[in-house]
C-alpha cells in the first residue's frame, strides 16, 4: 500500500463502504445475476465486473464530496439547486429508495415461504417485514458500531451460502474467467442487452451515492487526503467481497440452468426430495424462465432440499441487510434536500408504507412469477434513475473552488460524462423500443410526454452545472477545507455573531466539521464591504444560486454595507 499505510487505521473508517456495498446485494441484484446466468450463461460477467467498477467510481465521488466539504449530497444540492428542480431531485430519490424496498420486501417474503416449504403464504411474508424493521431500529440504540457488525455478519452468511452453491455447482472456472474479462457477447439479442441494462440498474443505486456521502461524515479524521485513501481503501474492499457473491450467482446458473428447458427441470423436480414444488414447472420444450423463487427450487431439484434451504437464508440475508440501510439513505435524503427532520421509526413508517401497499396486493391477489416480475422493472426503473444521482455528484466534485485539489481530472470528468450519456442514451432507447409492445394509442402519448420531461430534466441538470469562474476557498486548519458561506447563511441566520467591519475577507471558523443542529459561526458574510455585495468574498459568490446571492445582499444591505 505504501508507506504510512495502517490497518489500524483502516479499521477506524472501516463501516461506510460495507454499509454501503449492501446495495450491491439487495434482492434485486440476486435476480438480475440468477437471470443473467440462466439467459445467457457466462457472456455477461464482464457486464458485472464493469458495472461494480462504474459503482466503485461512482462511490468514490461521494466520498470525496463528503469528506472534503463536511456536506452530504443531498444537503449541498439544497444550497444549490432552486426550489421546483430541488424538490423534482428529491422526488426521483425517493422514487428510487421506495423501489429498493420493495426488492427487500419481495425477496424477504420469498425467503419465508421457501424456508417454510410454503406454509408463510407470500402476503405473510410481506407482513412480517414490518416486524423485522423494528428489530433493526431496537438494534440501532445501541449504536452505529453495533448495527455495522450485524450487517458484517449478514454479509458473511450470504457469502458461505452462495458460495455453498457455487461449489456444489462447480462452475468451469476457465469459461468463467472467460465471461469476466472477454467483453464479447455473442449471439446476443434485445433480451440480453435488456439483461445487460438491468444487471447495472441492480449494482448501482441511485440513492446510494447519497448514503456514502453521508456516511463518511460520522467518523473522525485529521487528514482529508488520508480519510480518502482509507475510505476507498475499504470501499474496493467492500465491493470486491460484493462482486464475488454476486459472481458466485450468476456463475451458479450460468453453468447448470443455462439453456434448461421446463419438461427437463420439471422431471428433474418429480423425482427429487422436493417433488411437491414440480407443478410450478410446465411440460413444454420453451426454455425455463428463472426468478429467486423458482431459483431456489430448482437448486433443490438438481441438488438436493439443502440446496433449497440454504439459498432461502441466503435471499433472506439479502433482504433483512438491505433494509436498514434504505431507512439511513431515506433519512438523510430528506434532511439533506428539505432541511426535515423525522425519527428513523418514522422514516420507516414512511417507506415501508409505500413499499408494502402494492406489494402485498400483488402477493395476495397474484402468484410468485408477477411478484418477481416486480424485482426485473424495479431494477429497470433503478437505471432510469441513476442519472439523477450522478449528475449531481459529478457536478459538485468537478468544482474546484469547492473541491481545491480534490477536484475531479479531465479525464475523470470525461470518463464520468461518457458512463452517464450513456446510460441516459440506453434508458431513451429502450422506452423508444418499448412503445410499439402497447396496444393502442393512448399509452403512446403520456409516455412519450414522460419521456420528454425525463430528457429535458436531464438536460437542465447538466446545463445548470456550476462553473469554475475563479472564487477560492479558504482552508480552516490543518486539513479542513471550508464549503461555501451560504450554508451557515440560510442555516444559522440567528445564532452568527455581528457583522465585522471593513477590512480583507476572512474564512469562516468551525469548531468542527458544521453542523447543522449545534455549530455556530463567526463571521459569517465575507461578501459585505464598503464597496457593495458584489465585491467577491470567501469563494465568490457569482456560482452560487440566486436566492443564495440575494441573501447575501439583504443581510449586506441590513447592515448598511450594501
Amino acid at each position: 500500500m505504501g508507506p504510512g499505510f495502517s490497518f489500524r487505521k483502516l479499521w477506524a473508517f472501516t463501516g461506510p463502504g460495507f454499509l454501503m456495498s449492501i446495495a450491491y446485494l439487495d434482492p434485486g441484484n440476486v435476480e438480475s445475476d440468477l437471470q443473467s446466468g440462466a439467459l445467457a450463461g457466462f457472456k455477461l460477467l464482464w457486464v458485472l465486473l464493469w458495472a461494480t467498477v462504474l459503482g466503485l467510481l461512482c462511490q468514490r465521488l461521494a466520498i470525496r464530496l463528503g469528506v472534503v466539504t463536511g456536506r452530504d449530497l443531498g444537503e449541498i444540492c439544497y444550497l444549490y439547486y432552486p426550489k421546483v428542480p430541488r424538490v423534482l431531485l428529491w422526488l426521483m430519490i425517493e422514487i428510487a429508495i421506495i423501489g429498493s424496498d420493495m426488492q427487500e420486501v419481495i425477496g424477504t417474503a420469498i425467503a419465508f415461504s421457501l424456508l417454510s416449504a410454503g406454509r408463510i403464504p407470500l402476503w405473510g411474508g410481506v407482513l412480517i417485514t414490518v416486524v423485522d424493521t423494528l428489530f433493526f431500529l431496537f438494534l440501532d440504540k445501541y449504536g452505529l458500531r453495533k448495527l455495522e457488525a450485524f450487517f458484517g455478519l449478514l454479509i458473511t452468511i450470504m457469502a458461505l451460502t452462495f458460495g455453498y452453491e457455487y461449489v456444489v455447482v462447480r462452475p468451469r472456472q476457465v469459461e468463467v474467467l472467460k465471461g469476466i474479462f472477454l467483453p464479447s457477447c455473442p449471439g446476443c439479442g434485445r433480451n440480453e442487452l435488456l439483461q445487460a441494462m438491468g444487471i447495472i440498474g441492480a449494482i448501482i443505486m441511485p440513492h446510494n451515492i447519497f448514503l456514502h456521502s453521508s456516511l463518511v461524515k460520522v467518523r473522525p479524521r485529521h487528514s482529508v487526503q488520508e480519510a480518502n485513501m482509507y475510505f476507498l481503501t475499504e470501499s474496493c474492499l467492500a465491493l470486491f467481497v460484493s462482486f464475488l457473491i454476486n459472481l458466485f450467482v450468476m456463475a451458479v446458473f450460468g453453468e447448470a440452468f443455462y439453456h434448461q428447458r421446463n419438461e427437463d427441470v420439471h422431471n428433474k423436480c418429480i423425482n427429487s426430495s422436493i417433488s411437491h414444488y414440480a407443478g410450478i414447472f410446465p411440460t413444454n420444450n420453451e426454455t425455463v424462465s428463472v426468478d429467486i423463487y423458482q431459483g431456489g427450487v430448482i437448486l433443490g431439484c438438481y441438488f438436493g432440499a439443502a440446496a433449497l434451504y440454504i439459498w432461502g437464508i441466503g435471499i433472506l440475508a439479502a433482504g433483512q441487510s438491505s433494509t436498514m440501510t434504505g431507512t439511513y439513505a431515506g433519512q438523510f435524503v430528506m434532511e439533506g434536500f428539505l432541511q426535515l427532520r423525522w425519527s428513523r421509526f418514522a422514516r420507516v413508517l414512511f417507506t415501508r408504507s409505500f413499499a408494502i401497499l402494492p406489494t402485498v396486493l400483488v402477493a395476495a391477489f397474484k402468484d410468485v412469477s408477477h411478484l418477481t416480475g416486480m424485482n426485473d422493472l424495479l431494477n429497470v426503473l433503478q437505471s432510469i434513475l441513476l442519472p439523477f444521482a450522478v449528475l449531481p455528484v459529478l457536478t459538485f466534485t468537478s468544482l474546484h473552488p469547492l473541491m481545491q485539489d480534490f477536484s475531479n481530472s479531465l479525464p475523470g470528468k470525461v470518463l464520468m460524462t461518457l458512463i452517464t450519456g450513456l446510460v441516459c442514451a440506453i434508458n431513451v432507447y429502450f422506452v423508444v423500443d418499448f412503445l410499439p409492445t402497447l396496444h393502442g394509442p393512448e399509452y403512446h402519448i403520456p409516455l412519450s410526454l414522460l419521456l420528454a420531461a425525463y430528457v429535458a430534466f436531464v438536460a437542465y441538470l447538466v446545463g445548470l452545472a456550476p462553473r469554475d469562474r475563479g472564487g477560492t476557498v479558504s482552508p480552516v486548519g490543518a486539513h479542513r477545507l471550508v464549503l461555501f458561506a451560504a450554508a451557515d447563511l440560510d442555516m444559522h441566520y440567528r445564532t452568527r455573531s455581528p457583522v465585522p467591519g471593513p477590512g480583507p475577507p476572512q474564512p469562516l471558523q468551525f469548531r468542527s466539521r458544521p453542523r447543522p443542529d449545534r455549530d455556530t459561526v463567526t463571521d459569517p458574510i465575507p461578501a459585505c464591504y464598503p464597496h457593495g455585495p458584489a465585491q467577491r468574498g470567501l469563494l465568490g459568490t457569482d456560482f452560487l444560486p440566486l436566492r443564495v446571492r440575494a441573501c447575501f445582499s439583504q443581510r449586506c444591505t441590513q447592515q448598511g454595507k450594501g
